[in-house]
């Protein structure tokens, strides 16, 4: 997780930093949250369901909310929807697709381990800290509930006519309709707070703005079961919902949705997506994502501005979100296969799984061919799409612009061979300064 240092946010700012960051969306009195957390320090969740088996960027925002909280002071609590989860990925049109048991279990587990990375849980063989994480998982009481117990303890508290004023609910009866698993939801959720609220003293709940309903209506089941005793009130708190500057959704590339595990997205393809981000979202990314000062983030603004070329924002993020998630040694290996591919390191130094994971976010072509029959290099620039036809490879060539493991090309009859292949599988072309691609043989 990010430490602190003499640029650490304090228990009575983490409001205002919020705001300038353009995180703070809702709250529930805002000025009453201000003397809570000064008076501090307070115990904060948020919920994160597994829907799938790895967390991925859109959930990012809300890991590191909780984390800045911990660094201002607060102790937070991941709570993962083991219980919750056995339910279904919420869909805003459709019904659930739900889960086995087996599968949900092995994804609470992957999202607990996920989000080590942006808190500090205690350490084994430590003493507690005040600020150490909590992981809770909803399984633990929702499971232990009779139907019985839902409806008389928790479902008595919520008045239909309000349930069915909800703008999500409006928004599904005038089309296909819902099920009463969709529309009950909200009790469970509702419930998680009450029990965060007596086990730990929880009296802050975050997430996305899109959540508020379910959130305020939490924060009202803690006044109605526990009547705000004996931890006082209870407050919420949302975030702004992220999406590109182009109306895009944030989190997806042209190959699909970013996730945390290296197994779904190469720490290369990581590093690269926020290495791409535009100029006109990477400063709001970095505010959102990034633990950089006021300071730091307005003097990259200022650079971008004038030397936009230099992507000094985007080299910034893209650095410091790797080496939050994948270490530091993994991310000076992306490093290192970003300046090879384009001429600036040695190609043979890059391990065989960071070279592919590069090729594989590259233009290229898969092979099968024996190391000996490799298609001469004009056949394989215009099969990796770097040019148009063979005649353009030719041009390139004759041009002197075409390479190969970055040693210029130039003879337009060149064959790749044995001795080329990196690792006995990789080939790197490339087309002038700028355009990359490669060969995988299969």
């Amino acid at each position: 997780m990010p430490t602190s240092d003499d640029g650490k946010i304090t228990v009575t700012d983490i409001i205002d930093d919020l705001e300038w960051r353009g995180l703070l969306a809702q709250t529930t009195g805002l000025e009453e949250l201000r003397k809570a957390l000064a008076d501090g320090p307070v115990t904060l969740y948020c919920g994160f369901d597994p829907t799938a088996g790895s967390l991925h960027v859109g959930h990012l925002m809300q890991a590191l909310t909780l984390a800045r909280f911990q660094l201002a002071g607060h102790r937070p609590v991941a709570l993962v929807g083991g219980g919750t989860g056995l339910i279904g990925d919420p869909k805003p049109n459709a019904e659930r697709s739900l889960n086995d048991p087996e599968t949900i279990k092995g994804w609470v587990e992957t999202i607990g381990r996920q989000l080590s990375a942006f808190l500090r849980f205690t350490p084994a063989g430590e003493a507690p800290q005040p600020t150490d994480a909590v992981l809770a998982n909803n399984a633990e009481w929702l499971g232990a509930m009779s139907a019985i117990e839902l409806l008389r303890d928790v479902g008595k508290h919520f008045s239909i006519n309000q349930m069915l004023a909800r703008e999500t609910v409006k928004t599904r009866l005038d089309g296909a309709g819902m099920s009463y698993t969709e529309f009950s939801y909200v009790l469970l959720q509702a419930y998680d707070y009450v029990e965060l609220y007596r086990r730990y003293g929880c009296t802050l709940q975050v997430g996305g703005s899109d959540q508020w309903g379910n959130i305020t209506a939490g924060l009202e089941l803690i006044r109605r079961m526990d009547g705000n005793e004996p931890h006082g009130p209870a407050h919420c708190l949302t975030t702004e919902l992220l999406t590109k500057s182009d109306g895009t959704k944030f989190g997806k590339t042209e190959s699909g949705t970013v996730w945390l595990d290296p197994a779904l997205t190469s720490p290369y393809a990581f590093y690269q997506y926020w290495f791409n981000a535009s100029d006109s979202d990477v400063i709001r990314y970095l505010k959102v994502f990034s633990f950089r000062s006021r300071e730091e983030i307005e003097e990259l603004e200022r650079r971008t501005a004038e030397r936009p070329a230099a992507r000094a924002a985007q080299r910034a993020l893209a650095e410091e979100m790797t080496v939050l998630l994948h270490g530091e040694e993994e991310c000076q290996k992306v490093i290192a296969a970003s300046r090879a591919l384009f001429g600036q390191g040695e190609l043979a130094e890059l391990d065989s799984a960071t070279l592919e994971a590069a090729l594989t976010e590259a233009p290229h072509t898969e092979v099968a061919a024996p190391a000996h029959e490799l298609p001469p290099v004009v056949d394989l620039l215009a099969q990796a799409g770097l040019v148009p036809s063979k005649s353009a490879g030719r041009r390139a060539i004759q041009e002197g612009g075409a390479y190969l493991n970055n040693t210029k090309v130039t003879d337009v009859e060149a064959r790749p061979g044995e001795a080329d292949l990196l690792h006995g599988r990789f080939l790197v072309l490339r087309r002038g300064k700028r355009n990359v691609g490669g060969v995988i043989v299969t």
